[in-house]
């Protein structure tokens, strides 16, 4: 009998390193485009801790490494971004620095 492997996101993509990439140019548009600046001026003046979150959530989201609940427990989305005003145009700014990678 034939074993099938099934690979996952995180797999295919490339690991960790494609996933460092990603979250690199992400965070690299949101810094240098004036279009993203709705959202950027929602982060603290460094980066690194939100490079760090994306980085781990996609890690465990892909499924690869479940490092961001290993850290903080559930992701609970919703509740870690009520405090920030995200719409349409929020919505669309991280869209754009996601779409250019």
């Amino acid at each position: 009998m034939t074993e099938i492997i099934q690979k996952t996101p995180y797999e295919l993509i490339g690991g960790e390193a494609a996933i460092q990439g990603l979250v690199d140019r992400f965070y690299f548009f949101m810094d240098t485009l004036p279009e993203a600046d709705g959202i950027r001026k929602m982060h603290t003046a460094s980066l690194s801790g939100a490079r760090s979150k994306l980085f781990k959530f996609l890690s465990g989201w892909l499924g690869g490494p479940d490092l961001f609940v290993q850290e903080y427990g559930h992701p609970r989305l919703r509740q870690r971004h009520f405090p920030f005003a995200i719409g349409v145009a929020e919505r669309d700014q991280w869209m754009l620095c996601m779409i250019k990678l």
